[in-house]
């Protein structure tokens, strides 16, 4: 059951400001937008509801971006990044409006889904998968009602289900299950995929910097950094997506292994490691571009508390025995360099 045109104004209005974008009221139902200000630019959404009998042409349409820009010029605001969502029962419609524009998705208000083409970003500050849990929200809401539910926060809260953070949840899922298989093997996995220094350049078998990432000595190590992995990750996969979330993740923690192993050369100790403790420290240094892009605070995240958490983390890691303390380094470098850098093309190719 789709959403209705009154209610997919007001519950867009309702997500919008959850999301922190302010709306400029307009009598006109094409010149509807919802801006954010972030640092010295400014993400702007525009939004035209195809269903008032509209009939808008490329020129027109390109005409009304032009119009919103030169609002944000009159504030003294020059980088303005624009992204159309164009509402339409019929997504060809829609699709002829901005066909030639890569900034431009279509929302589906019958069937409740985002439309992306080919031609078109993947992504636009990381909320694509924001947009498209909002209509699976409103989707299960109009089905809870149409089956007489009569509960709509229920019928929210059960299709959830398609707001879980994927790439998350499977790293969390795939360190547990190899814990488990190293239960019933024995030392067989760490003697195969463990990473060890003199391995990885003298025997030449660099699996062994990836392997390692998914092995874990015991419960306590395997507890420790699945709960930082899933409740920090699960942020830092909503605002960068689960393909440059993934990216962060394993680049981190090879990253982490060669400082590892080029430190073990300079001390000439060659020793068996593994966890995640690297790449975990990777999805550390995003959330610390992440807050400090968003002006020391991401939701119930803070400045100063992550810099206890980071602080507090490498000092437990220090202060222990056995602990590889360059994995960590190096992976949290590795995911503030990586993290800034995909929020710097993100920024880039945002541009109109």
């Amino acid at each position: 059951m789709g959403m209705g045109e009154n209610m997919v104004e007001q519950q867009l209005d309702d997500f919008m400001a959850e999301e922190g974008y302010v709306k400029v009221p307009s009598n006109l139902p094409e010149f509807i937008f919802y801006y954010y200000t972030e640092n010295n630019y400014v993400n702007v959404f525009h939004v035209i509801y195809y269903e008032k009998n509209l009939y808008i042409t490329e020129e027109q349409y390109q005409h009304i971006k032009s119009k919103i820009k030169d609002f944000f010029k009159e504030k003294k605001m020059d980088d303005v990044h624009i992204m159309s969502l164009i509402v339409s029962r019929e997504a060809e419609k829609g699709k002829r409006i901005c066909k030639e524009d890569p900034f431009c998705w279509i929302i589906d208000p019958v069937n409740d889904r985002l439309v992306v083409y080919e031609n078109q970003v993947g992504d636009f500050y990381g909320m694509r998968n924001k947009i498209e849990c909002f209509l699976s929200q409103v989707s299960a809401s109009g089905r809870g009602t149409e089956d007489g539910e009569g509960d709509t926060d229920r019928a929210v809260k059960r299709d959830s289900r398609f707001c879980i953070p994927y790439v998350t949840t499977f790293l969390v899922a795939a360190n547990i299950l190899v814990f488990l298989i190293c239960t019933f093997t024995g030392d067989l996995l760490y003697n195969e995929g463990a990473f060890n220094a003199g391995m990885f350049w003298e025997d030449r078998e660099y699996y062994r910097i990836l392997t390692s990432t998914f092995l874990h000595w015991d419960i306590d190590h395997l507890v420790s950094n699945m709960i930082v992995l899933y409740y920090l990750g699960e942020v830092v996969e909503k605002h960068f997506g689960g393909i440059k979330y993934s990216v962060i993740y394993l680049c981190a923690g090879i990253l982490g292994n060669l400082l590892s192993a080029a430190y073990e050369v300079y001390k000439g100790i060659y020793i068996s490691s593994a966890g995640a403790s690297g790449a975990v420290f990777g999805v550390i240094g995003a959330l610390f571009v992440l807050v400090c892009v968003h002006k020391g605070h991401l939701e119930q995240i803070t400045m100063g508390r992550l810099l206890f958490m980071i602080g507090y983390s490498l000092y437990s890691g220090f202060a222990g025995s056995g602990i590889n303390n360059a994995a960590h380094i190096g992976g949290f470098i590795s995911g503030v360099v990586i993290a800034f850098v995909l929020w710097g093309l993100e920024r880039k190719t945002g541009w109109e």
